[in-house]
């Protein structure tokens, strides 16, 4: 379980969800987990005292990923405290949802700004200390399901979504030569406060009736996904989408 060790691991958006798991999971493995979020307290704490417990260190930053400078201000204090920088995850993001005709700009350039500039930001920042990684670098971009195959009220997201496949495809082109693999994960619905916002009720039950396992996700699951992709087993995989959606899409 110590594929990972002596590995450093950026993971956005980790404070809870999705992201807490991807950070324990990664720690689990040996990794050092650099836990950022745009806002810190408790619950990042406790993805910290997780990922100590799974058996490495973690550390906090406070990381607004539509904000540039700021993000490489925190890439460059990672890289420098530590060494090195051999894995960033891209798991940092937001839904506003509504339908096209009641859209507002400003939720849809703050949509784009976190979920798709915001990766973009990250990844560009991350890539200078990635490119010198040992034995190749990793990044795994988080996009959804719904970026597959849209949905209706969430035009917004949708595009954000969908735009970091094509992100991630182009990045995979660009960096192989330098033996950095680049591969995103796309979730279906899985429990987290933000699904549970946006599917209640009998939304949830026409859901569950729509996925060939019967149940929607844990964040562990997509965890598990984000950690095979970044660990020594996945070094001949690049440029790929990982469906871990129960079958919803296929």
């Amino acid at each position: 379980m110590e594929s990972l060790k002596d590995k450093v691991a950026v993971v956005t958006g980790a404070s809870r969800g999705i992201g807490r798991a991807i950070a324990v999971a990664l720690a689990r493995r040996g990794a050092k987990v650099a836990v950022c979020d745009i806002v810190l307290g408790e619950a990042a704490e406790e993805t910290v005292r997780l990922c100590r417990e799974a058996g490495a260190d973690a550390r906090t930053f406070l990381l607004d990923v539509s904000q540039p400078g700021r993000v490489n201000e925190v890439m460059q204090e990672i890289a420098a405290a530590e060494g090195h920088l051999d894995i960033l995850v891209n798991n940092a993001g937001i839904a506003i949802d509504g339908l096209l005709l009641r859209a507002k700009d400003e939720d849809w350039r703050k949509t784009l700004d976190v979920n798709l500039s915001g990766v973009f930001y990250c990844c560009r920042a991350a890539a200078r200390y990635l490119l010198k990684a040992k034995d190749g670098g990793r990044i795994v971009n988080v996009t959804s399901v719904v970026g597959e195959q849209g949905n209706t009220g969430q035009v917004s997201y949708a595009a954000s979504k969908a735009g970091i496949i094509g992100l991630t495809k182009t990045l995979a082109r660009e960096l192989a030569s330098r033996n950095l693999c680049v591969n995103a994960v796309s979730p279906g619905f899985v429990d987290t406060a933000m699904t549970v916002e946006h599917v209640k009720g009998a939304a949830r039950e026409e859901l569950l009736a729509r996925i060939p396992l019967g149940r929607i996700g844990a964040p562990e699951d997509i965890a598990e996904a984000v950690a095979f992709l970044c660990s020594p087993e996945a070094s001949y995989i690049t440029g790929q989408v990982l469906r871990v959606n129960g079958g919803l899409l296929m």
